[in-house]
């Protein structure tokens, strides 16, 4: 682990390396009040935006030099395309192949149908980590101790409200995990 924060130091910088670290903490606080594996859920929280490069323009050179097939929402939204290198960073710079991390790593931003516990543990940490505050934080991270579905409603619902209030483009894996959560409730 020594290693993988050294490393992500030298790659995300000082103040995202600190949210990671905290949202590792978050995961494995998550994982084990929900009975998920901590080892897993500590290495996808540290990891988890480790493609978070500051540089646009680099984001987008990593992802065509690791052939990432980028959409349009994609291209135009940083912010999201991080999660989708990230999981190829994790994979091919430092040496990742579990699927669960990785897919926790993937939809760590957008959420997706059909969501592994360790993916939702992910979502949750980065949302809540101690690190934040926003409004109606202190409901979700109340929430999520509960009822980690709920909460993820209640946190996609903010997200949403958020993405529309900024007139930014909601990704349709956002709203089919929402509407997944709904269906199986």
């Amino acid at each position: 682990m020594d290693k993988i924060k050294e490393k992500l130091l030298k790659s995300i910088g000082k103040k995202r390396l600190g949210h990671s670290l905290r949202v590792m903490k978050e995961s494995e606080r998550l994982a084990e009040h929900y009975g998920e594996d901590i080892e897993k859920a500590s290495i996808a929280g540290l990891l988890h935006d480790c493609g978070r490069y500051e540089d646009k323009s680099y984001l987008l050179k990593k992802a065509k030099e690791f052939d990432i097939i980028l959409d349009e929402i994609y291209t135009k939204n940083d912010n999201l395309l991080h999660a989708h290198l990230g999981m190829e960073v994790a994979r091919r710079e430092y040496g990742i192949s579990d699927p669960d991390i990785l897919n926790a790593i993937r939809y760590h931003t957008t959420g997706r149908e059909k969501m592994s516990l360790l993916e939702k543990i992910v979502y949750m940490a980065d949302y809540i980590e101690p690190g934040r505050e926003f409004e109606g934080l202190d409901q979700v991270r109340s929430l999520c101790y509960k009822d980690i579905d709920k909460a993820l409603i209640l946190a996609i619902d903010n997200t949403i409200i958020y993405i529309l209030n900024n007139k930014a483009i909601i990704h349709e894996d956002t709203i089919k995990a929402r509407n997944f959560l709904l269906f199986n409730m």
